[in-house]
């Protein structure tokens, strides 16, 4: 899960998952597609402006295109509507020429903009501001999407807008206020998808009632991706990292990049990896729970790609030195395991054996660490071998993923070549 991360969402491991499936696209294109392509979305049989809203979806979500287009029914569309809104919202936020007096009205009343026909913004600066020149579309297909759909995602983008507008002036200060601006940049969204999933009836409504697992699930991720981009974030003067965790170690956030301050720095990365892994017990929880094959991928891919980004991070100095990514044939490994709950658990248990490996006896946060290893350890017990889960289905759901990339990267082409701009 889920599509919202940060400053500019979308960012957990992106050139890993986007390098499997150009890896995965080879190994089946000198042969036919899988059978299992139920999901594949047909460009042809929608009309012009739900194209145009997949061309979008394409051109702003590298990552997680792939996964959504592979969603069944109607929830596909639902889905790629509410990530191209919260994309619209997101650019707001990000795009530093509007001053605030202007941005955060903008940010707070930004979801009565679904119901206006002509809003739009064409003052943007972000490299994705199409999405707010050519906002009519997408509110024009929000519109048409059902009611229980349009109801959670114009709920989600009021809450997100009003969180986002709070802390454009306020600095992320205590561990409280990290989870607090997590969750109105994420933990939202794994709510709203959660509720999206419920009301598409492809999952149970415990699905989405329970707010608190499906908050951690975007909570995870999020943290996972502020943790391993403080080089980059820092080096763009933005400051995500919560400041009583650094304070703890260093004068300022930037100084935990001096070689003189690795010590102190990797023991503030380690006490912001534990907390991170706090949430993985709930997102073990919430993951057992859903029924649906498309909607698991969509969840799971991202899950595991997080905990092997946070065990490559932690005690890695190349957190402060340079980009910590996991390798394109691990992603590939990892998509095409994440298919059922069992692998997930035993995917979950390795890479938390690895941090637990690693764990220094003068670390800090060598207790706790400790505590959260063993407790996710307890609900994601082995029980057999990873290779023992590359069966055929799970092989052709990962292949279905390439289609998918290859498909749709060649329909985005094609119309930029034929829509100007687009």
């Amino acid at each position: 899960m889920f599509f919202f991360l940060k400053k500019s969402v979308l960012q957990l491991s992106c050139d890993s998952f986007v390098g499997s499936l150009n890896v995965m696209t080879v190994i089946v294109s000198s042969g036919k597609p899988p059978q299992h392509t139920r999901g594949l979305t047909k460009l042809d049989s929608m009309s012009q402006t739900l194209r145009t809203c997949y061309v979008y979806l394409n051109q702003t979500s590298r990552s997680f295109a792939a996964v959504i287009q592979a969603l069944d029914g109607e929830l596909r569309h639902a889905v790629c509507i509410f990530y191209l809104v919260l994309r619209a919202l997101d650019t707001v936020e990000d795009d530093m020429t509007i001053p605030l007096d202007k941005k955060v009205p903008m940010l707070t009343h930004f979801h009565t903009y679904l119901y206006q026909e002509d809003w739009c913004f064409t003052e943007s600066q972000e490299k994705d501001r199409q999405v707010l020149a050519d906002f009519p579309t997408i509110s024009l297909e929000f519109r048409n999407l059902a009611l229980v759909y349009r109801e959670v995602i114009s709920d989600i983008c009021h809450h997100m807008g009003v969180g986002m507008a709070e802390f454009l002036e306020k600095k992320v200060g205590s561990m409280k206020e990290w989870d607090q601006y997590c969750h109105y940049v994420a933990g939202l969204v794994g709510i709203g998808l959660s509720r999206l999933f419920s009301a598409s009836q492809l999952e149970d409504p415990e699905v989405g009632q329970d707010t608190e697992l499906a908050n951690s699930m975007g909570l995870f991720l999020q943290k996972t991706n502020i943790i391993r981009d403080y080089l980059e974030d820092t080096k763009e003067g933005r400051a995500f990292w919560p400041q009583e965790a650094w304070s703890q170690f260093a004068g300022r956030l930037e100084d935990l990049a001096q070689p003189d301050k690795l010590e102190s720095a990797l023991s503030c990365l380690n006490l912001l990896v534990t907390d991170a892994l706090r949430h993985v017990p709930d997102v073990i929880a919430y993951l057992s729970r859903l029924h649906n094959q498309s909607v698991f991928n969509f969840c799971a891919i991202p899950q595991v790609m997080a905990i092997a980004t946070l065990s490559s991070c932690y005690n890695n100095p190349m957190v402060f030195q340079g980009v910590v990514k996991i390798r394109k044939g691990q992603a590939v490994t990892l998509m095409m395991e994440a298919t059922n709950m069992q692998a997930v658990q035993t995917i979950i248990f390795q890479y938390s054996q690895e941090i637990l490996q690693k764990v220094s006896l003068t670390d800090p946060s060598r207790d706790k660490t400790l505590h959260i290893l063993a407790v996710i350890q307890g609900k994601s017990t082995m029980s057999q071998s990873r290779t023992h889960h590359l069966s055929p289905m799970y092989l052709s759901a990962a292949m279905l993923l390439a289609v998918l990339s290859w498909q749709y990267i060649s329909t985005a082409a094609a119309q930029a070549q034929g829509t100007g701009d687009v």
